[in-house]
């Protein structure tokens, strides 16, 4: 093949693509990596402020290796996809560890540190080292597959390595250093800016004359993939019992699962069960919160929080403790809890009030 895609990609990210992002303009592979795992499953507007705070408070990755993990995992919530963070940790030790504190420089050995996969690897080790290896993220296959005419069903994954090797073949030969760098990101940013999903600005984009997919006139058909994720609903009882000091009994989710790793109010497959479970304290000052939709990637959530007041810290017949305010502000909440407690805080002690969520 040519070098018109690589030559032109390159070109339109120096003079049109995307600079003023906090990750970019480094070639520090602890930034680029932090981002790359951030931006999986994320849009970058959201992933912005979460960067930031993470870079105050943890410069580098010796700071992240010895941070205790419920410190992350509370500046992670609300980006989801816990087990990203939980990886994040479990990386930035394996680095400190068996690498002194120092990333690797290829791709491959990039892939074996946990949660790299070969994208996050290549766009690492292509960002920071000049490595000649190919990304390819949501945004880069929707790229490829439309400037080639690659109609073929991602969905198999034969289909998929065919892609990854043309990916390959379209990659930058010369200048590698400076190269890489403009390629890669300019890629990522023809997939963010121009070559969106729907209504694509093919007029201003740089490989408007050799794009196989506007030359059909059908850009919105690129990609193909026909296998689709099926939602489902779960309903979930939360147990939200309070002192009158102001503790939360909140206990560690158990890993795999819903919210791993996290802290969360006592969850209960129905009302019964949780029902049987306070009255095992002699108990029956409850009361039904109303209950609210928190929606996931592959599934919705239906909670309904149930309220407990008790005078004192007692113990409860579940596994967990008791927490206060200072204690809460520094582990991870699954989003919709925190908000829960955040609203039922600035409220005030009157949880009588209907409108508490």
């Amino acid at each position: 093949m040519d070098g018109f895609l690589a030559s032109h990609v390159v070109h339109w990210q120096a003079q049109a693509g995307r600079h003023d992002l906090p990750w970019q303009n480094t070639r520090d592979p602890y930034r680029v990596w932090l981002s790359e795992i951030m931006l999986q499953q994320t849009q970058v507007v959201t992933v912005q402020a979460y960067f930031s705070r993470f870079v105050a408070r943890f410069a580098d990755v010796q700071a992240l290796a010895q941070a205790p993990l419920d410190e992350v995992l509370h500046l992670w919530a609300g980006l989801g996809y816990y087990s990203r963070a939980r990886n994040l940790h479990r990386c930035a030790q394996d680095v400190v560890a068996l690498h002194g504190g120092v990333f690797p420089r290829s791709a491959q050995q990039l892939q074996t540190l946990p949660g790299i996969g070969r994208s996050t690897a290549a766009a690492i080790a292509a960002l920071c080292f000049g490595e000649r290896v190919a990304i390819l993220d949501g945004n880069v296959k929707r790229v490829l597959t439309r400037y080639l005419g690659f109609a073929d069903d991602l969905a198999l994954a034969s289909n998929e390595l065919r892609l990854w090797d043309l990916a390959t073949e379209l990659l930058p030969k010369d200048h590698l250093l400076r190269n890489m760098v403009r390629y890669t990101q300019g890629m990522m940013d023809l997939g963010a800016t121009l070559c969106s999903s729907k209504n694509p600005a093919c007029p201003v984009c740089p490989l408007v004359e050799r794009c196989v997919a506007q030359a059909l006139g059908s850009p919105e058909k690129f990609p193909l993939k026909t296998r689709k994720l099926k939602r489902s609903a779960q309903s979930i009882w939360l147990l939200w019992a309070m002192t009158d000091d102001g503790a939360v009994w909140l206990s560690q989710r158990p890993t795999p699962g819903v919210w791993a790793g996290l802290y969360c109010l006592p969850l209960f497959e129905d009302r019964q069960t949780l029902q049987a479970v306070v009255d095992q304290q002699g108990v029956h000052s409850l009361r039904d919160l109303p209950s609210f939709k928190h929606v996931l990637t592959h599934k919705d959530l239906y909670l309904h929080p149930v309220l407990l007041r008790l005078a004192g810290h007692q113990a409860l017949p579940l596994d967990g403790q008791w927490f206060g305010a200072a204690q809460i502000a520094k582990i991870g909440l699954p989003a919709p809890i925190k908000k829960m407690l955040q609203v039922g805080k600035a409220c005030g002690s009157d949880h009588s009030r209907s409108d508490v969520l």
